[in-house]
């Protein structure tokens, strides 16, 4: 399903003009993914750069909810391209209004120094349980996802600002490179919310939550393929004014970091709502 969500059509093909279309798939709320329009969006960018540049950084803006029963026109603005890097703007449309705003850059393999942070020392995927999300639709999510805290579909069991989640894409992907990176843009939005509301112990069942992702930023720092499991380790260092910011880091079984995010959403609970734990 992931597979043919990402499968953009090249509309623009027929004008010389790099427009593309994709559809979505069903989730909670009837709202579109924020993941999947970033996903489709890295897809778009990524077929008007040349074979040897790869997306290293993406910078983009939930501007309105996406409506999954429409189209979303993606229209890519070459930006620049200088002799290692390209940058493509994206922006996302829905009934010619704009639904998501993105940078996306591009770079081509470049020795130089390397470093990087070391994974915490957490259980293996195979030794956790997944949790229920309680919902049909999420329950048929590409994403497979083993909370090492333990999950807050239902409730929240430990109330800390942190958390780390193994992931991975159910079923296997092809050896496309470009799709394995398209679809861990879409992996990145999946759980991060997850460490502003686990912060107050609030649960996805607390009565009259709202939430919206208002940006997300990503680094795409090494490959890893998205069929195997990745740990999502995100921490939130601060919320206030109804918006919460997050920071996580993917990392493969082997601790090699592949990816950096960030996220600031909307969150908010009315009053008199009781946090669900």
């Amino acid at each position: 399903m992931l597979r043919e969500i990402l499968d953009l059509d090249d509309t623009g093909a027929r004008t010389r003009e790099d427009v593309f279309v994709g559809r979505s798939h069903p989730m909670p709320g009837g709202r579109v993914f924020g993941g999947q329009v970033a996903a489709q969006a890295v897809t778009a960018a990524t077929r008007t750069v040349p074979d040897d540049r790869f997306p290293h950084s993406l910078h983009g803006y939930f501007l309105r909810p996406g409506d999954p029963d429409l189209p979303i026109t993606f229209a890519v603005d070459r930006m620049h391209d200088g002799r290692s890097f390209s940058r493509r703007g994206v922006r996302a449309f829905q009934s010619g209004v704009p639904i998501f705003s993105s940078i996306v850059s591009y770079q081509d393999e470049d020795p130089g120094m390397e470093h990087q942070q070391g994974m915490p020392d957490v259980p293996r995927p195979e030794e956790i349980e997944a949790g229920d999300p309680g919902s049909p639709l999420l329950r048929a999510n590409p994403i497979e996802a083993r909370h090492v805290e333990g999950d807050i579909w239902q409730s929240v069991a430990d109330a800390r600002p942190r958390q780390a989640v193994w992931m991975r894409i159910r079923g296997p992907l092809d050896g496309d490179p470009a799709l394995h990176r398209a679809v861990l843009a879409y992996m990145t939005d999946f759980t991060i919310q997850e460490s502003v509301l686990r912060a107050h112990g609030i649960s996805w069942r607390t009565p009259g939550l709202r939430t919206a992702s208002l940006d997300h930023a990503i680094w795409w720092h090494r490959f890893a393929p998205a069929d195997e499991w990745l740990l999502y380790v995100s921490e939130s260092p601060s919320a206030q004014g109804g918006r919460g910011l997050s920071t996580g880091r993917l990392f493969t079984e082997k601790g090699v970091l592949v990816a950096s995010v960030a996220q600031e959403i909307m969150a908010r609970v009315p009053n008199d709502a009781e946090p669900a734990s």
